[in-house]
């Protein structure tokens, strides 16, 4: 063998090493679902391996013996997962801190910290996985945690506590913190109160004791209740979902700031009470989805989205084929949108149209107690 030949076998070698490693890498799908547990411990966080070819989802791993994990947050990388624990209990509920195991479809407790507050509902991370700010439900007030390193939670650093109430008397009597957001350029922080009818806006400070400051009041409609909002993928738009009025609202976002654009129904039927749920935004930016729990009508609204505007224009209703729709996710890809019907105990999954933004349900659904939220993520694996 000349060198040439020599020297041409080794680029053989080399290349089909090459392929061979990119063969045995591929990406995997977990999804994550928190449930209530009747307030005794029980079957609190599952988690399930799902297919974005078929829509299946195989459960790999259930986490008992815990109380009310009714609400779930990833971190951005997806390395960690963070739960409240005991929800809509007569005392103090928590944090908890998970570090996953994405080859086993695993989860490993690392801390739990407490939350400094009745009803914790709701949770978010800043966009580079540094600070946690948990809404409290029942004793209205915001707490704010360090995220350590190995994704632990230091004790809170602050909790924010707010007195108010709007109009109406049976759920508005007094502040209710039903969620908050971080702004697209990870400066601010954006809560919902249901029971003020206000958006509270904050400074988020950073440090070794992150907290919020500089409270900015966005004022909404007397009765409308805001629960959840979604910023939009351009960094230039934000969208509400107000429970007791059932609309979403538009507003314009820049610098800190929220600017009203137009409010859009998001039932079918007109309702005696309303009960809007959750929204989020396909990853292309192009549809809104938002859930919409009964009486009369447990569905999935559709939206379609001018991207120069923020304007909203319906494109039509699909049944959730559940009760109380209060939590939905949308697939990385977007080919899927899968929905917890808490009352029904089942997960619906959808084949979502990319190009239409509408709905099918497939055939696969998912069995599992009282299911109040879903959080997916892409890895890759070797």
């Amino acid at each position: 063998m000349n060198r040439v030949q020599f020297i041409g076998s080794i680029l053989v070698c080399f290349l089909f090493f090459v392929a061979c490693k990119k063969v045995e890498k591929s990406d995997k799908t977990l999804l994550f679902v928190g449930s209530f547990t009747d307030k005794i411990p029980g079957d609190g966080i599952h988690i399930y391996e799902f297919n974005n070819e078929t829509g299946e989802a195989v459960l790999k791993y259930t986490l008992d013996s815990i109380i009310n994990t009714s609400f779930l947050r990833l971190s951005p990388n997806g390395t960690h997962l963070y739960s409240v624990v005991e929800s809509q209990m007569p005392h103090h509920g928590k944090v908890a801190a998970f570090k996953i195991d994405s080859v086993n479809a695993h989860i490993e407790l690392l801390n739990m910290q407490d939350c400094g507050g009745r009803n914790p509902t709701h949770l978010e991370i800043d966009k580079k996985g540094k600070y946690l700010i948990n809404s409290n439900y029942s004793d209205p007030s915001l707490s704010v945690f360090k995220i350590n390193g190995n994704g632990s939670l230091n004790p809170y650093s602050q909790v924010l506590k707010f007195k108010d109430s709007s109009i109406i008397e049976s759920r508005q009597k007094e502040a209710h913190i039903h969620s908050s957001n971080v702004s697209p350029d990870n400066q601010y922080i954006f809560a919902q109160d249901l029971g003020a009818d206000k958006i509270r806006g904050f400074n988020l400070i950073v440090g070794e004791n992150p907290k919020l400051q500089n409270e900015n009041q966005i004022k909404t409609k007397p009765g409308s209740g805001p629960r959840h909002f979604t910023f939009h993928p351009n960094g230039k738009f934000g969208y509400g979902i107000a429970e007791l009025s059932g609309k979403v609202t538009a507003f314009k976002y820049k610098k800190g700031q929220l600017k009203f654009v137009e409010d859009y129904q998001s039932y079918q039927q007109k309702q005696e009470i309303y009960r809007a749920a959750d929204i989020h935004i396909s990853p292309d930016g192009r549809f809104l989805y938002a859930s919409n729990r009964g009486p009369k009508e447990d569905s999935i609204s559709i939206f379609k989205i001018d991207i120069n505007s923020g304007k909203l224009s319906l494109i039509g209703h699909e049944s959730t084929y559940g009760e109380h729709p209060r939590n939905f996710a949308i697939s990385s890809t977007g080919n899927f949108l899968l929905v917890a019907n808490q009352f029904t105990n089942n997960i619906v999954v959808f084949k979502r149209d990319i190009e239409t933004g509408e709905l099918t349900k497939i055939t696969h659904e998912i069995e599992v107690g009282s299911p109040s939220s879903l959080q997916m993520h892409r890895y890759i694996v070797n």
